[in-house]
């Protein structure tokens, strides 16, 4: 059975441009088949202030893999490519970030794994380049389109 994954990358450490294409190659290895990609998007940090921009964006993948075995792909796919995790509490620059915003239309909550992302209808950075490559996809949780949560968040 195939899966989709819709993926979001983020960085603001590095050659974002670099990072990224070896994050494609890497999961078209590892995960599977990338259907759609959005163009990279930059914005502010969200959460916490950092000098660097951060650079997003969406990959849609087809995959054999479920969704706790992506996760470990693009958890392995972080480290190769020089991240490590902060015991600390909050958000802070990084390297690289390999977020799962959906998996097909699946709900997930686990203590390892929530899916759609939960904080996904706040951020902008996030909706932007999901838009692009997605636009009617609709929320499972909050059964409106993404067009429809940017627009929340634009207007909110």
């Amino acid at each position: 059975m195939t899966n989709t994954a819709v993926l979001l990358l983020g960085a603001n450490l590095g050659n974002e441009e670099t990072l990224f294409a070896q994050v494609r190659e890497l999961c078209g290895q590892r995960i599977g088949t990338i259907a759609a990609q959005s163009k990279l998007y930059t914005s502010k940090a969200w959460g916490f202030e950092h000098k660097n921009l951060f650079y997003n964006q969406a990959l849609v993948v087809h995959t054999q893999k479920n969704a706790h075995e992506t996760l470990a792909e693009c958890l392995a796919i972080e480290t190769e490519l020089g991240r490590t995790r902060s015991q600390l509490a909050g958000y802070e620059a990084r390297v690289i970030d390999i977020d799962i915003e959906y998996f097909n239309n699946d709900i997930i909550e686990t203590p390892t794994l929530q899916v759609p992302h939960p904080l996904l209808h706040k951020r902008k950075f996030a909706l932007i380049p999901l838009c692009e490559i997605i636009p009617d996809f609709v929320h499972p949780v909050l059964h409106k389109t993404q067009q429809e949560l940017l627009q929340i968040v634009v207007s909110g």
